[in-house]
């Protein structure tokens, strides 16, 4: 493995194609997100057009990452360093949007997180990139704005957290997860591999 040191920008680039999960939440709340104004009118799945940047801070360690503003932003990481993030962001969105949609899933949102290269001070990716648990895939024959989306990443997991079947109360005690429930999400992840890259896993 070649390894480069990166000194992180303290935040998680996202990028969202669709109304969903903590966005969703948001926009219920005051028809924005990130500060920026949305539609009336969307509902759980909705497509946004064009995908939007929606930032979010690097919390600490056992707490919720937190939206913040472009103005917020900009004040981080100065205002070339946060236009270049979002601009590298919707890049990298939009061209694997366009490949996993030509598959037949949609991608409907994704996190990357970018440093600057120690020896250049060049903006460098860091991180995973589009894996089931940095970005949001939905089976696009099953899609109907409006509900929850079949997906092909961990919200299945989340899902099933929050069943009655776990019992799960959102404490530090997390249920061990059924062993149907891990191969049934390693199942879903191996799918989306197998259709996105047309190899067999």
């Amino acid at each position: 493995m070649i390894c480069k040191s990166l000194n992180m920008f303290p935040v998680e680039c996202i990028a969202r194609g669709y109304l969903t999960g903590s966005g969703l939440e948001t926009y219920r709340e005051n028809g924005t997100i990130a500060g920026i104004e949305l539609p009336a009118g969307l509902v759980n799945g909705s497509r946004l057009q064009p995908p939007i940047f929606t930032p979010t801070g690097k919390a600490e360690v056992g707490e919720h990452d937190e939206m913040v503003t472009r103005q917020e932003l900009w004040e981080e990481v100065g205002e070339a360093v946060a236009e270049r993030l979002e601009e590298l962001t919707l890049y990298i969105y939009t061209t694997a949007e366009k490949i996993a949609r030509e598959q037949g899933i949609i991608l409907a949102d994704t996190k990357v997180e970018f440093g600057t290269d120690s020896y250049r001070g060049e903006i460098t990716l860091g991180d995973e990139l589009l894996t089931p648990d940095s970005s949001r895939f939905w089976d696009a024959s099953e899609y109907e704005p409006g509900k929850s989306q079949p997906s092909f990443d961990k919200q299945y997991v989340r899902d099933w957290l929050r069943s009655p079947e776990a019992g799960w109360d959102g404490s530090d005690n997390v249920p061990h997860l059924p062993e149907a429930v891990v191969e049934k999400t390693r199942a879903r992840y191996i799918e989306a591999y197998e259709r996105l890259t047309g190899t067999k896993f």
